[in-house]
């Protein structure tokens, strides 16, 4: 248990870190999550295990700094599974330090095409205010830097995304950041495996324009919202340069507000707020970045909250 409360890790991670066989390991993991303790989900062939979290079973919150307590007590059979623990992670962050290190040419090329990261995060985090959150969802989470930004303003947040090695990625930066209100998890931006009606804000930060549908997308971020929650989408405004389509599978060149809008409205959102980021220069061969925030009915419970089925 002392193990699940530093993050996700694997049955196999587990395994190699106790010293201990596989059957046993999965059968103790077994009865931690059916105690509701743990919490697992698969990812491929993956299972992954994690402490289950206090803010959804808060009857388990004292059980949990009980052993955040205990795993600090000077023990020296848990003293060594930490170090075996460092020692996993560290394995597992340079395999997302690799990966990472060899897109990052071609991510960092498309980056110098608009305004600065940085200036684009905090024009997100005005628009998207200062109110507590309880739960953030992020679609197309990447290297889950949307939840690190806003990892101070939600109580809890999960990321979704299609790639293992962005998923390796996230959950690297995530535990070098010392988040520990965020988790990461496989899933199709289509058919998102969590229940809808539960967020408070969900956030689609530079993913449409991969999209061949991006509608269904929104139409489910829709699902996901509670009465009055927020979608907060972040894409480029139209543009011409071609080379994004051939060399790096944008699907869209960019987007205009009235197709947007129109999305929303098909999801029973209202549209609130639109922002335009233009780049510095006034080079032709730059990229405009559009925000749009978009609100759920308060109270009402929409026609979208069935899940996107796509043929």
């Amino acid at each position: 248990m002392a193990l699940l409360v530093c993050g996700d890790l694997t049955v196999s991670e587990i395994t190699s870190i106790l010293a201990q066989s596989q059957p046993r390991v999965s059968r103790h993991l077994k009865i931690l999550a059916e105690a509701g303790l743990a919490e697992r989900h698969r990812e491929g062939a993956w299972m992954f295990y994690r402490a289950a979290s206090p803010l959804e079973n808060k009857e388990i919150a004292g059980v949990l700094e009980t052993v955040r307590t205990m795993s600090h007590s000077g023990d020296r059979i848990l003293a060594r599974d930490r170090e075996r623990f460092t020692q996993s992670r560290e394995a597992r962050a340079a395999l997302a330090a690799k990966y990472f290190q060899e897109n990052a040419k071609e991510w960092n090329r498309i980056r110098r095409l608009h305004l600065p990261e940085a200036d684009i995060e905090e024009k997100l985090r005005d628009i998207v205010g200062s109110d507590d959150v309880d739960l953030f969802i992020d679609l197309g989470t990447g290297s889950g830097r949307m939840l690190e930004i806003f990892s101070d303003r939600f109580q809890r947040g999960i990321g979704f995304d299609l790639s293992h090695e962005m998923l390796a990625v996230a959950r690297n930066n995530l535990e070098n950041a010392d988040i520990e209100n965020a988790q990461v998890r496989h899933g199709d931006l289509f058919a998102i495996p969590h229940e809808g009606g539960q967020a408070d804000i969900v956030c689609i930060h530079h993913v449409l324009h991969y999209l061949a549908a991006p509608e269904d997308a929104v139409r489910e971020a829709a699902r996901l919202l509670k009465p009055g929650g927020k979608i907060i989408v972040s894409d480029f405004a139209p543009h011409d340069l071609e080379f994004l389509r051939e060399e790096h599978a944008h699907r869209r060149l960019g987007f205009a507000d009235e197709e947007v809008s129109d999305w929303f409205d098909g999801a029973g959102l209202t549209l609130k707020q639109t922002e335009a980021l233009s780049p510095n220069s006034r080079d032709d061969k730059k990229l405009t970045v559009k925000i749009w925030l978009a609100e759920a009915p308060a109270g009402v419970r929409r026609l979208h909250d069935q899940k996107v089925t796509r043929a």
